[in-house]
């Protein structure tokens, strides 16, 4: 457990470095892992599975762009078959999982060619440059006294007994793994579902919420798996950046239940719901995008469609199935949306 010092912005432009005082004084964890991995991927899945248990266990968000987790990614190679590790170098303050792997691979290669060409690797502090694909020296470390260890009188020891480790074990949330298995037992979606939606807690918590408001479990996953991801990506937002409650996705679903509206205004709503979180139930009345469910209304628009595009009726006529779709187009155009397809589809057969 440490204290962040500060944070160095290597300008390129100026050739200098920059100090950021802003972090300084803010608590950090520093996690040390054993000489374990042996490939990148090795390295990623297990920062992935790292930073899920940190989020999962409310002490960070883990956004490796924002500086709330880096990773320091000691390396060194050795030749097969040899049992002693290599000379080590360090890179410094990662902040994103392409540009750990990026650097692993870049100074593995960088280290074997040092070996074969005959020079030796030094143990150092390096820095990854992501934009040119390079990693420079920063200072040398040979030996564990260039740290300049010595005690604190000021720290006290601290034990940490069994008793203690039991009552943090007790306060533990529900991980990943537990989780998963409890939606599938519990909710039944898809496998895919559910590792989708738990590999982020802002997502596991969104879909659990909504679902304890009566939401289908199924129902819930469909949006956040469709409309949700996409206008994420669009947007370049992150989960636990989203912006829309629990009760207004649960409103949504239900008037969709009620064929209030349909499919196509629902995605309307919850385009301005994933920006603003409107309610859906005012937005929709103010709006006025609540389905037409006047059949006198429709059939009299959906006779003046079949009037007006006779091409498409003797082609539907005439066997052509597909022709129907174009005449359900031109009605929901003409309804301005507002229809049940579903009901437009049944009395265009019945008309034609």
């Amino acid at each position: 457990m440490e204290e962040d010092a500060g944070k160095l912005i290597h300008d390129e432009w100026e050739d200098c470095s920059l100090v950021d005082y802003n972090r300084s004084g803010v608590p950090l964890i520093e996690i040390v892992s054993e000489p374990d991995m042996r490939s990148a991927e090795e390295v990623i899945a297990y920062l992935e599975k790292l930073r899920l248990v940190i989020q999962y266990l409310g002490a960070s968000d883990c956004k490796l762009q924002e500086g709330s987790m880096r990773a320091d990614v000691n390396l060194s190679v050795r030749e097969m078959g040899t049992k002693a590790f290599g000379t080590r170098t360090e890179m410094k303050n990662l902040n994103s999982f392409k540009a750990i792997t990026r650097a692993i691979e870049g100074e593995r290669e960088r280290q074997i060619d040092l070996i074969e060409s005959g020079e030796s690797v030094v143990q150092e502090t390096r820095r990854w440059d992501d934009a040119k694909g390079e990693s420079y020296a920063m200072r040398s470390k040979e030996d564990a006294q260039d740290y300049r260890y010595f005690p604190d009188p000021d720290l006290v020891p601290i034990v940490v007994s069994e008793k203690m480790l039991a009552q943090i074990r007790e306060k533990q949330p529900e991980f990943r793994t537990e989780k998963m298995r409890r939606y599938k037992e519990e909710f039944g979606i898809p496998d895919y579902d559910i590792e989708i939606i738990t590999g982020e807690k802002a997502l596991a918590d969104l879909f659990e919420a909504t679902v304890a408001l009566g939401a289908q479990p199924k129902k819930v996953s469909n949006w956040l798996m469709g409309e949700t991801l996409r206008l994420m990506k669009e947007r370049d937002v992150d989960a636990s950046s989203l912006r829309y409650s629990p009760e207004n996705l649960a409103k949504l679903i239900a008037l969709t239940d009620r064929k209030e509206i349909n499919s196509s205004v629902a995605k309307e709503v919850f385009e301005v719901m994933f920006e603003e979180n409107v309610d859906p139930e005012a937005y929709v009345e103010e709006k006025g995008l609540k389905t037409v469910n006047d059949e006198g209304a429709l059939q009299k628009t959906i006779e003046e469609v079949i009037a007006s595009n006779p091409k498409s009726v003797e082609d539907y006529q005439n066997g052509k199935e597909k022709a129907i779709g174009f005449l359900v187009g031109q009605t929901m155009k003409a309804m301005k949306g507002k229809a049940d397809p579903g009901a437009v589809n049944r009395m265009l057969k019945e008309l034609l």
